[in-house]
């Protein structure tokens, strides 16, 4: 099974507003970037996006190391939030699960792959977490049509 490496961000000016999205995938020597946005989103979709795009990209199934700044996704993950929202029907203990397709798509990703969460400091001294957010950036600012 191939070891990838996924580095994620998601970027929003207003939330809602305009939003872009950035991944790194690394795979030994090779690295692939890739990037999108949305003209009226969220932040929190913008991370989704950027872990899920990055997954889609694979061709077969990984053993992957996901590093995001999204506290959100990797406590979902690691603190089995996702596991007990899909038990609940794909709702939260106190009310409704925004994003609920994203939720499931990532779902879906995680049972094809071997993946493990890391969260690392957004902004900090962490070079493809800035890179991510640097790719983010400039798709919200394409779509704020700046």
């Amino acid at each position: 099974m191939k070891k990838v490496v996924i580095y994620s961000d998601g970027a929003c000016s207003g939330n809602p507003g305009p939003g872009g999205w950035g991944a790194i995938l690394r795979y030994g020597e090779h690295e692939l970037e890739l990037s999108g946005g949305e003209r009226d989103t969220t932040n929190n979709r913008m991370e989704l996006l950027g872990v899920i795009r990055g997954m889609e990209s694979l061709k077969e199934p990984c053993e992957i190391e996901i590093y995001t700044d999204s506290q959100y996704i990797t406590n979902a993950i690691n603190k089995g939030w996702l596991k007990s929202w899909k038990a609940r029907g794909w709702r939260r203990k106190d009310g409704e699960l925004k994003n609920i397709e994203l939720w499931q798509r990532l779902d879906e990703l995680l049972a094809e792959h071997k993946t493990k969460f890391f969260w690392v400091k957004g902004h900090a001294e962490n070079p493809y977490n800035n890179r991510c957010d640097a790719l983010a950036v400039r798709q919200r600012d394409i779509f704020a049509g700046r």
